[in-house]
């Protein structure tokens, strides 16, 4: 299947999820693991689709969701940061999810910084996630 950026970024506008859970984790400096991730859903019909954006990109998974439906997700932060991040930085989207790649994005990037190291960062990255994804 053949797919280009502007097919990606209306596809992503309806279908994907930037999202950020931040998981118990007694290894880790505070006890929290944040965990961010970009996902696209689609029934199993059309797991083409989601094959088509793990070529494109070169990284992430397709597995399954939830009964019918599957998921393409990208996890690990050098993913995030050289290939899903620049990427909708080049091309926008454009609907509301462009709000939401934001602030996934700020995120990211606290997260190269180490700040999610201090509680003061976890902090903020918790009222950042509690602003993602409104519906």
């Amino acid at each position: 299947m053949n797919i280009n950026a502007q097919w990606i970024v209306g596809f992503t506008d309806g279908e994907g999820c930037f999202h950020v859970g931040i998981n118990t984790n007694k290894g880790m400096t505070l006890g929290f693991q944040v965990l961010p991730e970009f996902t696209v859903v689609q029934h199993q019909r059309d797991v083409k689709v989601l094959y088509a954006l793990k070529d494109y990109f070169g990284c992430g998974v397709v597995r399954k969701n939830n009964g019918n439906v599957l998921c393409y997700r990208v996890r690990g932060q050098e993913n995030l940061s050289m290939k899903i991040i620049p990427f909708f930085e080049k091309h926008r989207l454009k609907t509301s999810k462009q709000v939401n790649f934001r602030k996934f994005r700020k995120v990211i990037r606290m997260v190269e910084r180490g700040e999610h190291l201090k509680p003061e960062g976890l902090d903020h990255i918790r009222k950042i996630k509690q602003l993602m994804n409104l519906k």
